[in-house]
């Protein structure tokens, strides 16, 4: 799945050590998600969505089609 995570991360100025914190996941999870290797769950998503105050669908694509 692709996703801005990485671009809306670094606009904070975060590192995915401070992402995962806020986020309560490992630093893996942070970037399993932001290399495509990992769906992020529906709540994890949310939480993602909530935090940038952004919709879901603004942050995750569907494919790369």
């Amino acid at each position: 799945m692709l996703n801005k995570l990485r671009d809306l991360r670094a606009q904070h100025g975060w590192s995915q050590a401070d992402l995962a914190e806020k986020l309560n996941v490992s630093r893996q999870t942070v970037n399993a998600i932001e290399t495509g290797r990992y769906d992020p769950s529906l709540p994890l998503a949310f939480a993602i969505a909530k935090l940038f105050k952004l919709k879901i669908e603004d942050i995750f694509a569907g494919s790369a089609e």
